[in-house]
């Protein structure tokens, strides 16, 4: 048994770019530079819509001459399927689901699994690694000697990160990336050509239009009192403050207004959720003036 913990995300699924031109036509579209993923590198990235809002985010890696595309599941992933096809033009690539493969984190040192792409995740070393295989998660299990987690296992560290998860905790159409780490968190490459929504997205750091940040947030609850889940709207001074999203013990993610936090330092009174005082507890590599109005 090795100090590794196998995490599979049932919830992910990976999509597949191949064909001489999976690179340019990828290059065209997202927030990161693809190009790194010719040097065997892996990526975190964005699709935007044509107004510059979140629609999509993925990791990119190299599998041979093949692109996985390590996404949300179920609708989410058709969408971005569809989406990526409506693109395509006259490009040629090849578009397909890599049916039968599962997505694991794994939080230690990484597994040895045969088949498929092991790859650290771009976002934070503390989030381990990505495993995209064929292998059936039992059978990795018992090649691997790895004790075996669950997504509360995950989010217990995603969660203090401050690393937003997708739909989960930005809302298609209307999120916007700087607000959700992106900067910070090497989602977006500034020296790259053109993508799609660009605009918006250098606008929002170059002139400082940045008003919210996912946070992590720490419940002051009183003992066996209910937390708030996902969905429960911030206040402070019983105005609108922001909105927790994901949410692991006593512990959540919230979208929170700037302007709000700051006043609430300065009186010294928390922001509420649900009756219960929150207490925001900022990752090492936020930075709240890096892109904020100015």
């Amino acid at each position: 048994m090795t100090d590794s913990l196998l995490i599979p995300l049932t919830d992910r699924g990976l999509i597949t770019v191949s064909g001489p031109d999976r690179f340019d036509f990828l290059q065209g579209l997202v927030s990161s530079d693809v190009d790194r993923v010719k040097t065997g590198a892996a990526v975190w990235a964005a699709l935007l819509t044509p107004q510059g809002k979140y629609r999509h985010d993925f990791f990119l890696v190299a599998d041979g001459d093949t692109i996985l595309v390590d996404c949300e599941g179920g609708d989410r992933l058709m969408d971005l399927g569809r989406t990526l096809h409506k693109y395509k033009l006259r490009s040629d690539v090849t578009l397909g689901i890599a049916d039968g493969w599962s997505v694991l984190a794994a939080l230690g040192a990484p597994p040895q699994i045969g088949e498929g792409v092991v790859f650290a995740d771009p976002r934070r070393p503390e989030m381990g690694w990505r495993i995209l295989t064929p292998i059936s998660v039992e059978t990795l299990a018992q090649t691997t000697g790895c004790k075996m987690g669950g997504r509360a296992d995950y989010d217990a560290v995603r969660i203090p990160l401050g690393l937003p998860d997708g739909s989960h905790d930005m809302q298609p159409d209307k999120a916007i990336l700087l607000e959700n780490g992106f900067d910070e968190l090497s989602g977006v490459d500034w020296e790259k050509g053109c993508y799609m929504g660009q605009e918006l997205t250098a606008r929002t750091k170059y002139r400082g239009l940045v008003k919210k940040r996912l946070l992590p947030v720490r419940f002051i609850a009183q003992e066996g009192g209910e937390k708030p889940g996902p969905g429960t709207q911030v206040l402070f001074d019983e105005r609108d403050a922001g909105e927790i999203k994901s949410v692991a013990g006593g512990i959540g993610l919230a979208l929170l207004r700037l302007d709000a936090i700051e006043k609430a330092e300065i009186v010294g009174l928390p922001l509420t959720a649900g009756g219960v005082a929150l207490q925001i507890v900022l990752p090492d590599w936020v930075d709240l003036k890096r892109n904020a109005s100015r």
